[in-house]
């Protein structure tokens, strides 16, 4: 009981500050919304028993990608986003987009409706006393190694083109 009063606290949080994100006029503010909505996301992680998923949305989420966020904000002129605030008054492409889109949304519920049915309930066997952490590094690095290197080097690739992409000169620079 008192997770599922949990799952609704975190929800509400994530909800509202995600609504938030995307209607503060200042930047910052929205970022702070940001950080509010990972980390409520974190705790409905926690309220489903998944600890290593809520550290890695704490430490990749909200210790790497919103302090990217961050410095972008502060890097960002003032002069070039006062220009650009112009292109910010198109409400009619954004409330005709989001009707189509509420549109699908309904209609693909309306048509998948029997996809919802859950199963019968099973009873789960019996866990090793290890916890949730060790049980996914152990089937990261046992079972799924082959996958898992090649997706670090996947990462690596991507790192280095984006490193090699951002260093070229354009003509402007030359």
């Amino acid at each position: 009981m008192l997770e599922l009063v949990l799952f609704y606290i975190f929800a509400t949080i994530a909800v509202v500050s995600a609504i938030l994100v995307v209607t503060q006029q200042n930047v910052v503010h929205s970022a702070a919304f940001l950080g509010a909505t990972l980390f409520a996301v974190a705790g409905i992680f926690l309220t489903l028993h998944a600890e290593f998923l809520a550290g890695v949305q704490v430490i990749v989420y909200v210790g790497g990608i919103l302090v990217l966020f961050v410095f972008v904000i502060m890097l960002i002129s003032v002069e070039r986003a006062q220009h650009e605030r112009q292109y910010n008054r198109q409400w009619t492409i954004a409330v005709v987009t989001s009707a189509i889109l509420i549109g699908e949304i309904g209609y693909g519920l309306y048509r998948g409706k029997d996809t919802f049915v859950l199963p019968p309930a099973v009873i789960p066997p019996a866990v090793p006393a290890s916890g949730n952490s060790e049980l996914v590094g152990t089937a990261l690095y046992t079972s799924y190694l082959l996958p898992f290197e090649i997706a670090s080097i996947l990462l690596l690739v991507a790192i280095v083109g984006a490193v090699v992409l951002s260093k070229r000169r354009t003509a402007a620079e030359e």
